[in-house]
């Protein structure tokens, strides 16, 4: 009987995630034809970090555009050129429309290094040359008229960061500047995008694996939900399946960083199967 316990958890163990699976798909909200900017801060964070999130926002019935900005080519050890095509190559392995959805800045106020932290206001000034070119006036004076903007939504890290680095941390500070940019001297109005940020878990469960997925299933069930045009939080989570792809955009994409630690992580993260989005909450300045 003990052996037969033992033999069956793996099978209730896989069988409790793909359900996790099911019922995220059914429960928690979707966006549907959006433009969205994924806004990262080197080469492979897109796979290490938002796998789950590129691969259900890229799901062909749900009419989004994603595209990927990423604020340095991941120079630090001279591999930036290598590191650019990696990440088209992640990119479109999961899920983006085309080779040019996907951006890369290279510029030394954006520097890959674990000390550097990056400036806020050029962040910020950095999205609204790329996403609202008419702000400039409304920073200057009230406006009446709605602020505008060619994405829909925007998507980057938490105040933690996940791992704590501080171009993670600094991508969250740059975004809100500039979604408070955008309302700037326009009472009454609402920012024309809406900023999601990835949450950063405890250790304990950083390294859970799909595992969490249960956990993290639980925890949002007890959340206060916001529906509509603007839904918070976002739960995706990946199953077998969607899990291969994330390994594969790893693996065979991202090969100048495939050491031996990065295989422990998408074996043992739970960013590589569970993705928990919420609606930052921003004012204008």
């Amino acid at each position: 009987m003990q052996w037969l316990t033992v033999s069956l958890l793996p099978i209730v163990v896989v069988a409790c995630w793909l359900y996790t699976v099911s019922v995220a798909r059914t429960k928690f909200p979707k966006l549907r034809n959006k433009r969205i900017c994924l806004l990262i801060a080197h080469p492979d964070d897109e796979a290490m970090f938002f796998a789950p999130t590129v691969l259900a926002l890229t799901e062909p019935s749900l009419g989004n555009h994603v595209k990927i900005l990423c604020l340095s080519s991941g120079d630090a050890d001279g591999l930036g050129e290598t590191r650019k095509k990696e990440l088209v190559k992640s990119g479109m392995a999961l899920g983006l429309r085309k080779e040019d959805d996907v951006f890369v800045v290279e510029s030394p106020e954006f520097q890959d290094s674990m000390t550097a932290t990056w400036d806020k206001t050029k962040i910020a000034t950095l999205l609204s040359s790329a996403f609202a070119p008419n702000l400039a006036n409304a920073m200057t004076s009230k406006s009446a008229s709605a602020p505008t903007a060619t994405i829909d939504v925007l998507i980057t890290f938490d105040g933690n960061g996940i791992s704590s680095h501080p171009n993670h941390i600094s991508l969250f500070h740059g975004a809100r500047h500039f979604i408070a940019s955008l309302i700037h001297n326009r009472p009454g109005w609402a920012s024309p995008v809406d900023l999601y940020t990835l949450t950063t878990v405890p250790l304990v469960r950083k390294y859970s694996g799909f595992l969490d997925s249960m956990v993290s299933l639980m925890v949002m069930f007890f959340q206060k939900k916001k529906m509509g045009d603007h839904p918070s939080p976002l739960m995706f989570l990946s199953g077998p399946e969607e899990y291969k792809k994330a390994w594969k955009a790893m693996t065979t994409a991202h090969k100048s960083q495939m050491k031996w630690f990065r295989y422990g992580w998408i074996s043992l993260s739970r960013y590589m199967v569970v993705n928990d989005l919420r609606l930052e909450e921003v004012k204008g300045k």
